[in-house]
């Protein structure tokens, strides 16, 4: 029950993900990256972009020259590309895979590429591989799964997946109520 406590622990926050993301997405753009460039990517105020900056700064995730060009350290680009990664692997699943409309996905993996472990990552991207490879039982079971068009008889006993409530129903009572 404390693996909730673990969000804590991840290197990165949601928004700290997006600013080093930024940062590298500008500096292979443009060659150069400064607190306006960041914002205005973002939509988001310079000031926002400051506090955030300051963060990744003292972690030294993110490093700033005497022109105030902004740059990331070693360590930095290590979880912009690892970022970078995780959000292409996830959208790749969401999209491809179980085939979540495009902007819902892209919406979706935002929200998760950041939080996801890399283990996790790299058992997605080891998925995505043998559904993609020439196995045959892989071209199968992606068949399978697409033409898979069972509907949920909301009996939770006579569910393979739901165990005491059916789990449709509360997943999609949520959007219901928010």
């Amino acid at each position: 029950m404390d693996s909730w406590k673990s969000f804590e622990r991840n290197p990165i926050t949601h928004s700290a993900a997006h600013h080093v993301v930024a940062i590298a997405d500008l500096l292979d753009a443009f060659g150069y990256a400064r607190v306006s460039d960041v914002a205005r990517m973002l939509d988001i105020t310079r000031g926002s972009v400051s506090v955030t900056l300051k963060n990744l700064k003292q972690r030294g995730l993110v490093v700033e020259d005497e022109r105030r060009f902004l740059g990331l350290s070693d360590r930095g680009k290590e979880i912009a590309l690892a970022l970078r990664a995780k959000k292409r692997v996830i959208l790749k699943l969401l999209v491809e895979v179980l085939g979540v409309d495009e902007d819902q996905a892209d919406e979706d993996t935002c929200k998760i590429e950041h939080l996801i472990s890399n283990d996790t990552a790299g058992r997605v991207i080891r998925f995505l591989r043998f559904l993609s490879s020439d196995e045959p039982r892989a071209a199968s079971f992606l068949e399978a799964f697409r033409d898979f068009t069972a509907e949920c008889g909301h009996d939770p006993k006579s569910c393979p997946c739901c165990e005491d409530v059916c789990l449709s129903d509360q997943v999609s009572s949520i959007d219901e109520q928010l």
